[in-house]
């Protein structure tokens, strides 16, 4: 999925700062009017830093499988993100010609595309693959995704004649140029590995976790190919109702697992730097006159994205049933926008429930990258989640496998 407004998260991430982790204990703290207190928080990885790059999706898949590592007992590791961006440039590339360019090619990626290239092409440590080979300490495409993009575009632009034999390795000359090229072997903590060889050492088998959505223009327990531009791999992702999908995550972080998590995060309720997500009542649901309730709903979508506007603490939010979940897809309300992490639960000062989110903006945020979201946002604008099958409850396992 595609990073939400690069111009945004540029003000948003001025500067790295020390990452910080997360800790076992519950722990309040009070920032614009909130009081969180983590009942669930699961130790993780360090919060890194996609800054101007559409590959969210990459960070929170790599963040994911970094902290299913931890789990099974494994280092803490800092695997790199930009082995798999590259892989996936290719195989895009290779797809985008084959559809005489009617397919889509864009950074963005879904959270299946970590997986997909680990097994296909493995992976390497961020310290053998930074993927910063064009004078930038921090990653910046802008310059390399139009290249690509005008790339690709020249070579399926003549309908009719034949591609030559060249294109595809023009195409990898451009990535060795702005990422590097990519190592045969390399050295790790005195060992001698491949890519392929290094990621089987990490003990990840992607047949052993399941993608999980909820829409009812596809049956229950049934597997479809999620429709939107970024699920360039036409994966399959597992339909299951609403309230099912949210035991899923419950179960899972009770269990001590963590969830990538796609969501659309460009609602005006999304308010990254006061590190909370809420989806507040609209004039028909309930005003509250006199109350930052009634003043929000009042706001242009351009305003409830100014600082100026930012919660002043809990507000009444929007009952989210599965059918007006849908109508949010369908109208496109709910778009594909970007790829977290959830690693834990806490709650506010009235008692509301919220999931504690991992993000890949940096840490120069209220809550050193992490990001409060609440159960009604969770409900509305989840487009699907990963998880370990280990981590599913029995029930919600037999009915997944009874109707496959």
């Amino acid at each position: 999925m595609k990073h939400l407004i690069l111009t945004t998260i540029a003000a948003s991430a001025i500067a790295s700062a020390a990452a910080q982790q997360p800790t076992d204990t519950a722990a309040a703290d009070t920032v614009a009017g909130f009081i969180f207190t983590d009942e669930i928080t699961i130790p993780v990885t360090s919060v890194k830093d996609q800054n101007k790059s559409g590959t969210c999706w990459c960070f929170s898949g790599t963040s994911f499988f970094e902290n299913e590592i931890r789990k099974a007992g494994g280092d803490s590791l800092d695997i790199s993100e930009m082995f798999t961006v590259r892989h996936c440039y290719i195989d895009k590339a290779d797809r985008y010609v084959r559809m005489y360019g009617a397919a889509n090619f864009a950074a963005g990626g879904s959270i299946l595309d970590v997986p997909y290239v680990w097994a296909r092409y493995g992976a390497v440590p961020e310290e053998v693959y930074t993927g910063l080979n064009y004078g930038e300490d921090k990653h910046v495409h802008g310059e390399l995704d139009a290249i690509l993009k005008a790339y690709v575009d020249a070579v399926v632009s003549k309908p009719g004649k034949k591609v030559t034999t060249a294109w595809r390795k023009g195409f990898e000359s451009i990535l060795d140029a702005y990422l590097g090229t990519v190592p045969e072997t390399f050295t790790y903590k005195g060992k001698t590995y491949t890519p392929r060889s290094y990621a089987e050492s990490l003990g990840i088998d992607p047949e052993g976790y399941i993608a999980l959505t909820s829409f009812t223009h596809h049956p229950f327990y049934e597997d479809f190919v999620f429709e939107v531009p970024d699920n360039w791999l036409w994966a399959r992702y597992t339909n299951i109702p609403l309230d099912e999908l949210k035991a899923v995550v419950d179960h899972a972080l009770e269990q001590g697992y963590t969830v990538a998590w796609a969501a659309d995060v460009s609602e005006g309720g999304f308010k990254w730097t006061d590190g909370v997500a809420l989806m507040p009542k609209g004039k028909n649901e309930g005003d509250m006159d006199g109350t930052e309730l009634s003043r929000w709903v009042k706001l242009s979508d351009q305003d409830r994205q100014n600082e100026k506007y930012a919660f002043t603490g809990p507000v009444d939010e929007i009952d989210v049933t599965q059918e007006s979940r849908q109508q949010m897809f369908d109208s496109q309300e709910t778009t594909d926008d970007h790829g977290m992490e959830i690693v834990g639960t806490a709650r506010d000062q009235k008692g509301n429930r919220y999931y504690k989110v991992k993000n890949s903006w940096d840490t120069n945020q209220k809550y050193d990258g992490y990001i409060y979201v609440s159960e009604p946002f969770f409900m509305a604008k989840t487009l699907n989640l990963l998880v370990n099958k280990k981590a599913l409850s029995k029930d919600i396992a037999r009915k997944i496998e009874r109707r496959k």
